[in-house]
């Protein structure tokens, strides 16, 4: 069996604010979906290159979904087991 997930990055940002914003969504084959975020925020320092701030929010995202996911994963298996579960990261 094979499933597919899908990840979209939803990515922000303002020519008024030096914040990128990143919004990681994970839809799941049965429709269940995990939310994960992250940021990068210029400062005056920086060099004008706007994509690295678009991969820093982005991976920032994308890790934040990932520690959700392996949260939730511990929950479902907390409750399965009857006992606290951590998993390793």
């Amino acid at each position: 069996m094979t499933e597919t997930w899908n990840v979209a990055i939803y990515l922000v940002d303002s020519p008024d604010d030096p914040t990128t914003r990143a919004h990681a969504v994970l839809t799941t084959t049965t429709g269940a979906t995990l939310d994960g975020y992250g940021r990068a925020r210029f400062t005056a320092y920086d060099l004008d290159v706007p994509e690295v701030g678009t991969e820093v929010a982005a991976a920032r995202a994308l890790r934040n979904l990932a520690d959700r996911l392996l949260q939730a994963s511990s929950d479902d298996l907390d409750d399965l087991e009857s006992h606290e579960i951590h998993l390793v990261r």
